[in-house]
């Protein structure tokens, strides 16, 4: 097989040491050397200095988990070309032997130019994806704590969410701060809401009339204030967020113009990709929609926005609307030309013309 590169390296990377291999190809003969760091700070820069010294010009790595960020950090600093291979692609490799380490069959694929690089972003995306992932975190640790305080309704026959949309609306907010405080007059609960609620004045009565507790009381202020706790947490992620947008603003807007984009997601597809898309993107797009599944509507439409996503970034174009009947016009034009091949191969010559409209 082929050799690419001829003085190449492979890391296996653990949480407290990185197992190092060289591979040299020199007339014909291979030479190796492996050594053993630990991941500190020192030791990797001791890492970087030893890659150096041995002439390797092509290193990969796992990604497992986040212990390989710090390596790559440091050693980008070097004049390597660094490549993140996927732990289940480089497993599945044919040829491996039981007996050979994991930085010794790195290095054999590097040589042979058989790993397929995962996308890394550089730093200003792996931040702003870093923050945008905690806001989903966030955001999923809020949802649980509204679902405590619906429960605690439940528990005190209070059906506040049958009556109110957002019960940390406006109108829910109100009246829980009251549940809180003591009061328990269905007359007094429902006057607190807004004078728009849907609901009339009977039927708000009927779902706040319960039997809540001191015990309930407390639960309720207990998961509010956690609430309001990571409220707070998400408006200083948005605020970071917006000091750091500059560099990613113009993609934002461009992939804002798709229907059902909002900026929030627009964001989000942006640190998750990345900008420019003429690096490991288009791999990386691959396994994003064979991943999510073609058979399924939800990620044929996931796989559609990200195709429209990829060209507007590449080309600067806004999203172009297509109209609700393109697939019928199109099925339309295919079905025409079957029918015309038909005829044409039964001997027939064919020519079509639209009705006038």
């Amino acid at each position: 097989m082929e050799v690419l590169h001829a003085h190449c390296a492979g890391l296996d990377v653990h949480k407290e040491m990185v197992v190092a291999c060289v591979r040299h190809m020199v007339g014909g003969k291979i030479t190796t050397a492996v050594k053993t760091f630990m991941t500190t700070t020192r030791e990797l820069m001791t890492l970087s200095e030893w890659l150096s010294a041995e002439g390797a010009t092509h290193i990969a790595m796992e990604a497992t988990g986040v212990y390989w960020k710090p390596v790559w950090h440091i050693l980008s600093d070097g004049e390597f070309e660094l490549v993140l291979a996927n732990a289940a692609h480089v497993k599945n490799v044919p040829g491996r032997k039981t007996d050979v380490n994991d930085a010794t069959w790195l290095s054999d694929l590097m040589a042979h130019g058989l790993i397929r690089a995962s996308f890394v972003p550089d730093e200003p995306t792996q931040q702003m994806r870093d923050l945008l992932r905690a806001r989903k975190q966030f955001a999923r640790e809020r949802s649980s704590h509204i679902q405590r305080i619906q429960k605690t309704l439940e528990d005190g026959n209070i059906k506040l969410d049958s009556v109110v949309t957002d019960i940390l609306g406006l109108s829910g907010r109100r009246i829980l701060e009251a549940l809180i405080d003591g009061q328990s007059l269905p007359e007094a609960l429902a006057a607190l809401a807004h004078r728009r609620i849907h609901a009339t004045s009977a039927e708000l009565e009927a779902a706040l009339r319960g039997r809540i507790t001191n015990h309930h009381r407390f639960l309720l202020r207990l998961y509010l204030d956690q609430v309001d706790a990571v409220d707070a947490a998400i408006h200083r992620i948005d605020k970071e967020v917006d000091s750091h947008v500059e560099p990613f603003r113009a993609a934002i807007e461009l992939l804002s113009t798709i229907p059902g984009i909002s900026t929030l997601s627009a964001e989000v597809i942006v640190s998750e990709i990345g900008i420019d898309m003429s690096s490991y993107l288009q791999a990386q797009y691959l396994r994003l929609r064979s991943r999510r599944g073609a058979k399924k509507a939800i990620g044929a439409v996931a796989a559609s926005i990200l195709t429209a996503a990829y060209h507007m970034l590449k080309n600067g174009t806004f999203y172009q609307e297509l109209g609700a009947s393109y697939f019928d016009e199109r099925s339309k034009g295919k079905q025409a030309l079957r029918l015309v091949n038909r005829l044409q191969n039964l001997g027939y010559d064919v020519q079509i013309n639209p009705l006038a409209a």
